[in-house]
């Protein structure tokens, strides 16, 4: 009987419009907050998760801006350490280039064909291709060879319509034993070459690093250069620091693979800003959510007053209260990760169609943030109502 009668008084003062307008407010933030923290998880998650990580992208061979002014190209050991220290990089690798002449042919005149060559190595780890044939010992005739894609792309769109030749596979190409010439130290030496794998990674013909450091020692004809580029690994290529790194440092790489930094200052400002918005809207609904309580008990202050005389303790109607708002409070959070749930499987679903992978649950950030409200929202009653309670007892 006397929680009825209580509920009666308090439900008298807080009138169907305040309430409408304080779950109006607080709703409308509490979507705001979880969508900015479930954005920023997704949003990590695309560009770092594994799922969506692109072996490819993930790796960019860097090398000195050619600007006509200087002749020399090559990287300094310092300036290889420097890139190394970098946060944004993981790992660097240098590309060994080939200090002696080398020529390749065809075995056979029914398929014709020579041209000068030039060879590569960098350590295993930064390959893309993945082959048992993938290595060399001394004293063996047979050279594994890592082409370009790009290579025989041009090959099968470029020169082989021009020179109503057969187009080839992949297949066809690492069946095809290639005869390399290497010259050096006044002498030729005959190998035979073979094609193991294509790279999307490299643009250059690779051969096993051992390889390549025996045949320098051996047919070099000057001394050992810098090298001029490098492999670098790197968990973002589109990083914003990493791009504005190598435009200070007068280093350059594929433009495909950084093209989007650009776009993502944007999307980071955005998100940036989801958050801003959220937690300004969140402090704004704390607001009218305290409001809409002190209106409550002051509409009903008479009341509250009579009840106290009347021998009511004040914790009795503080407990009372607290048992009222936050209920309701409770049911806005839940409705709200309800609807931030639906919206992050169907983005998930979207997503998905673009190739992109995101989690199709909510995060347990989202989660936490909710409690934290909360919590929030607990201690901002529990103060109100106390405040009031004691204004209302003068």
């Amino acid at each position: 009987m006397f929680h009825q009668l209580l509920k009666k008084i308090i439900r008298s003062g807080i009138g169907k419009s305040r309430r409408l307008m304080a779950a109006t407010g607080l709703s409308i933030a509490m979507l705001l907050i979880f969508s900015a923290v479930q954005v920023q998880v997704n949003y990590n998650e695309l560009l770092h998760g594994e799922s969506n990580q692109d072996s490819i992208a993930n790796f960019l061979v860097i090398n000195k801006k050619i600007d006509g002014n200087s002749s020399d190209n090559t990287l300094s050991a310092q300036q290889v350490a420097e890139l190394q220290q970098q946060p944004f990089i993981e790992e660097v690798g240098q590309l060994t280039a080939s200090r002696f002449k080398v020529t390749a042919q065809s075995p056979s005149d029914n398929f014709p064909f020579y041209t000068d060559l030039f060879f590569e190595s960098v350590p295993n780890k930064f390959i893309d291709v993945q082959s048992t044939d993938w290595k060399w010992e001394e004293g063996s005739q047979v050279i594994p060879m890592i082409i370009p894609n790009q290579f025989l792309d041009l090959y099968n769109f470029g020169f082989a319509p021009s020179q109503n030749l057969i187009q080839l596979t992949q297949g066809m190409v690492m069946s095809i034993p290639i005869i390399i010439n290497i010259h050096g130290s006044g002498q030729v030496v005959q190998f035979t070459g073979r094609v193991v794998g294509f790279s999307d990674r490299i643009s250059s013909v690779l051969v096993p690093d051992n390889f390549l450091k025996w045949a320098n020692q051996r047919f070099s004809v000057g001394a050992e250069s810098r090298p001029s580029r490098v492999v670098i690994k790197t968990n973002d290529p589109g990083d914003p620091q990493l791009v504005e790194y190598l435009q200070e440092k007068g280093l350059v790489t594929d433009a495909d693979k950084t093209r989007f930094s650009k776009y993502r200052q944007v999307v980071n400002t955005v998100v940036n800003a989801s958050w801003v918005t959220g937690a300004t809207m969140l402090l704004f609904a704390l607001l009218v959510f305290s409001l809409f309580i002190q209106l409550t008990i002051a509409s009903t202050k008479t009341e509250i007053n009579l009840l106290i005389t009347l021998g009511t303790s004040p914790k009795q109607l503080q407990r009372f209260l607290l048992r009222q708002f936050m209920p309701f409070n409770i049911i806005i959070t839940l409705i709200c990760l309800l609807v931030v749930a639906v919206l992050q499987w169907w983005l998930q679903r979207f997503l998905q169609q673009q190739n992109m992978n995101i989690s199709p649950w909510i995060s347990y950030y989202t989660v936490l943030t909710a409690a934290l409200i909360l919590l929030v929202l607990w201690l901002v009653n529990t103060r109100t109502i106390y405040k009031y309670i004691k204004q209302a007892e003068e």
